[in-house]
């Protein structure tokens, strides 16, 4: 049967159409680090403007009048500011993310065994999620340090090329924090962020299996299979940026000049739970969305392509 392993025993890596191997587990990080590094990178203006917003409210009032804003300051250039970290730093974070995802399931399902697994899944989803991204965060954290620094800095005043930003974040640690001094607030981000992508697409893509798509996963195409995928991560992602927002107001806040030497707890009682949990929120759904929705599908066009199946439903 192709759930046994060759011991006999059932093996949660081999439930899938290969088995999960060393191989499964690399293939798997990069596709992770090809779709968060690319669409992170694509969405920067959302991103610049986003942040700007969370950090001086007064001044960008939204969407359009921030995009706006900064190119009337800054020219469209300014719409690009933070591309080289974001592309590097969520390359990274996606590595670890998925493919350690990947990992941490088959070893939890195996710790739970086949009954506790079937009974437990959304538990194992929830596990195997934070604890890829406990990891994944450590990698993403100096890179998104300098990538917010670089994007909420009045122009002029912080380099803007990658590696010199790099270089005067480390020669202003003291002050900075870096490369480590966002990494809780990145935590309580990120962990619940990423529980709540994968936790949900899991669950709606089961859904889509179970109601709408109701013959075996395998009998229907690729097309079929990576809309449902695509549909999934979309769904999925407008939940991840409710839960997530406030930590990220927090992140951006952090690189305000304003704030500096502040604890997190003097930047949220100053900043107030409704702003830190609506400044930007509108915008960030319409980002995360698209941006879970775009993730899920290359990951999973990129599992397809290497002959692995696509994620989810089982």
């Amino acid at each position: 049967m192709a759930h046994l392993a060759p011991s006999g025993k059932w093996d949660a890596r081999y439930l899938g159409p290969v088995p999960h191997d060393a191989s499964y587990y690399a293939k798997c990080m990069l596709g992770g680090a090809l779709a968060c590094g690319f669409t992170h990178a694509g969405i920067t203006p959302l991103d610049v403007t986003k942040c700007n917003m969370q950090v001086n409210p007064a001044k960008y009032k939204g969407l359009f009048p921030g995009l706006r804003t900064i190119i009337a300051e800054e020219g469209s250039k300014g719409l690009w500011k933070g591309f080289g970290p974001t592309f590097v730093g969520y390359s990274l974070q996606g590595m670890f993310k998925y493919g350690l995802y990947e990992f941490f399931k088959d070893a939890y399902m195996n710790l739970a065994g086949e009954e506790a697994t079937n009974k437990y899944k959304g538990a194992i989803w929830l596990a195997g999620s934070a604890s890829a991204e406990v990891i994944a965060d450590v990698a993403l954290c100096p890179l998104e340090m300098t990538k917010v620094k670089i994007q909420t800095s009045p122009a002029g005043t912080f380099p803007v090329p990658m590696f010199d930003a790099l270089r005067e974040m480390s020669r202003l640690k003291a002050e900075t924090r870096f490369p480590f001094g966002s990494v809780v607030p990145l935590w309580s981000r990120q962990i619940p962020y990423t529980m709540a992508k994968f936790f949900f697409f899991e669950y709606i893509a089961a859904l889509f299996y179970r109601h709408v798509f109701t013959a075996p996963k395998d009998s229907y195409g690729k097309g079929t299979q990576l809309g449902i995928t695509f549909a999934s991560g979309y769904l999925a992602g407008v939940v991840c940026a409710l839960v997530s927002h406030p930590a990220d107001s927090l992140v951006s806040l952090m690189g305000k000049p304003a704030n500096k030497g502040k604890t997190l707890g003097q930047i949220a009682s100053e900043t107030g739970l409704v702003a830190l949990a609506t400044k930007g929120l509108g915008t960030r759904v319409l980002m995360i969305g698209t941006l879970t929705g775009f993730q899920w599908w290359i990951y999973d066009s990129f599992k397809t392509a290497m002959g692995m199946g696509t994620t989810g439903g089982k």
